[in-house]
């Protein structure tokens, strides 16, 4: 019994300090120090409540070391809030929080895969080329069609050319078709001509 009454007591008292470490955490997200800041959004990572503090933090984030910190938060996170604030990085003017942002979708197959759709239609053509880098090694067996839709359909040439450049490295003989048809609809772009014949000679020798 007296074992029984000390851990009930250990757990109350666990909750009760819970919420003063997590107000504790994201007073620290505000800190003018860096190193303060990073090691708030490393401990936020535990708390599931935190993707729209650290969404909030990244936004406004100047410190590299910082910025990569709230990116792992929000991937060991994941979730919907997290993912929507890793697609705004996307659309960010630093090329570096886009890349980490690019990475860490890579290693969020389930979370990312039901906005895929969402995001090859995206109104940016940068951002259609970024989803066409997330799938680069997405683990999810939903890519090879994903990329067959993009050459299939999409307007700009860069975007396809992405799509067509990885179809060369991971497409199978279902990606034929797009890729002859797709000579068809940039048929004076030599780069679209020479990525088409890299796969087709890839899936011949397969």
């Amino acid at each position: 019994m007296v074992i029984i009454k000390r851990q009930t007591s250990q757990l109350i008292k666990d909750e009760e300090l819970q919420p003063r470490a997590f107000a504790g955490l994201v007073e620290a997200l505000e800190s003018s120090d860096a190193t303060t800041r990073r090691l708030a959004a490393r401990e936020l990572a535990a708390f599931p409540a935190a993707s729209a503090i650290l969404v909030a933090r990244l936004k406004h984030e100047s410190n590299a070391s910082v910025s990569d910190a709230l990116i792992t938060a929000l991937t060991r996170l994941g979730g919907k809030e997290a993912v929507a604030g890793l697609v705004e990085c996307l659309r960010s003017e630093d090329a570096a929080l886009r890349n980490e942002a690019i990475e860490a979708m890579k290693e969020m197959p389930d979370e990312v895969a039901p906005i895929m759709d969402t995001l090859l239609v995206d109104a940016d053509p940068d951002v259609r080329i970024f989803a066409v880098n997330i799938l680069e090694s997405l683990r999810h067996p939903g890519v090879e069609t994903w990329l067959v839709k993009v050459i299939a359909s999409d307007p700009h040439v860069n975007v396809c050319a992405a799509a067509a450049d990885l179809l060369s490295e991971v497409g199978s003989e279902m990606a034929r078709g797009a890729l002859e048809q797709l000579s068809l609809r940039f048929p004076n772009e030599p780069y679209i001509a020479f990525v088409i014949d890299v796969a087709l000679k890839r899936h011949d020798e397969d």
